[in-house]
């Protein structure tokens, strides 16, 4: 990251507030993530099922997947990680033909690669909710490699989004937020580059300082005031 390309955030803020109809506006489009300590009493099966939507959802109609999701919940025991352990894999077999899901027998086969990845981390740190909630604003990309690293179709988007949607704070790099970061010379080459990862992070930690903001917050208000708005932010 070149930090003197680095735009301060109150222009950024400013702008934002200018595109979206003022100050007011844009505040009541914001929403705050969770605590660490509500991080940390996240059950496991929540984030079992939260990798197995954003898994589901990833190139598919989003739509389909929650209105099967009552029926994903019953097929994969509630995500309860101790009972998902102990499917073999002719019980997977069956439940990737169960036509109360998305029939796909790869994505199936993760539920308990990731339900693995989830009890050994739970071992070690107590809950994996207490492992997530360890990192911090200057380093959320090194859960997000963790988690392409160690679980299963966790990697691009589908990580950051599945932590997202369980309200943990985290940037992501939505259409706008890239167009942004790339345009401002902030990221170059490959979006889920290391490099990339590590120089994004680093925008958005400056940002953090000196706003006091969430990271949520910020990749909404960057986004916001760039681009079409046109996906998550």
């Amino acid at each position: 990251m070149k930090e003197s390309k680095l735009e301060s955030f109150q222009s950024i803020y400013r702008r934002a507030c200018e595109r979206k109809g003022g100050e007011k506006v844009l505040e009541a489009m914001l929403q705050a993530p969770l605590s660490k300590a509500q991080i940390e009493t996240i059950p496991d099966d929540r984030f079992l099922a939260a990798m197995t939507k954003k898994v589901f959802q990833s190139g598919f109609v989003w739509r389909v997947i929650e209105q099967k999701w009552p029926d994903f919940e019953t097929v994969f025991f509630g995500f309860d990680v101790d009972k998902v352990l102990l499917m073999p894999d002719e019980m997977l077999e069956q439940k990737a033909s169960d036509k109360r899901i998305v029939r796909n027998y790869k994505k199936v086969m993760t539920v308990r690669d990731n339900a693995m990845m989830i009890k050994d981390v739970a071992l070690e740190h107590g809950s994996f909710g207490k492992f997530v909630a360890g990192f911090e604003k200057g380093n959320i990309t090194e859960l997000w490699a963790f988690l392409k690293k160690r679980g299963a179709r966790l990697g691009g988007n589908t990580g950051p989004y599945m932590l997202r949607a369980l309200g943990i704070d985290t940037f992501l790099l939505s259409r706008d937020v890239e167009d942004y970061l790339r345009k401002n010379e902030i990221i170059d080459g490959g979006l889920t580059s290391k490099k990339s990862l590590s120089a994004a992070n680093a925008a958005f930690a400056q940002w953090h300082e000196e706003s006091g903001r969430s990271l949520q917050e910020i990749s909404a208000i960057v986004a916001f005031s760039w681009g079409t708005n046109s996906r998550v932010v």
